[in-house]
C-alpha cells in the first residue's frame, strides 16, 4: 500500500493555510520571518535549530523544509547529522527524566 498521511506536494501548499482564516495567518507568516531573520543568531543558525527542533517534534514537513533550507545556507550533512543527535538527546533524556515521576510514585504506594 502506497498509501500515508503525509504528502511531499503538501508542503508547497503551506501558504495557503490562510483560506480559513486570512488574518491569523498573516501574523503568523509575519512573526514567522521576523523570528527567521538575522538578529542575535544568524538565519543560518536558525535553520540548524530549525532542523533539529523538527526532528523533535517529527515533523515531516519542516525536516524537508530545513533540511533543504540548511543545505542552501553551507551546512554539511554531518553538521546536520549532530543537530539531530542533540535534539534526539534532548527528547531521550526528557521521556527519561519522567522516570523520576515514576519512581517518586512507586515509592509512595510501597509504603
Amino acid at each position: 500500500m502506497n498509501e500515508h498521511y503525509y504528502h511531499a506536494k503538501d508542503l508547497a501548499q503551506f501558504a495557503n493555510v490562510g483560506d480559513f482564516q486570512k488574518s491569523l495567518a498573516d501574523k503568523f507568516f509575519s512573526y514567522y520571518g521576523e523570528v527567521f531573520k538575522d538578529s542575535e543568531l544568524t538565519a543560518r543558525e536558525k535553520s540548524l535549530i530549525a532542523l533539529a527542533v523538527a526532528h523533535a517534534v517529527q515533523c515531516p514537513y519542516c525536516i524537508d523544509a530545513y533540511s533543504t533550507d540548511a543545505v542552501e545556507k553551507g551546512w554539511s550533512g554531518p553538521q546536520m547529522m549532530e543537530a539531530v543527535h542533540v535534539a534526539c538527546a534532548i527528547r531521550g533524556g526528557a521521556s527519561l527524566v519522567h522516570g523520576v515521576q515514576m519512581m517518586n510514585k512507586v515509592k509512595d504506594i510501597s509504603m
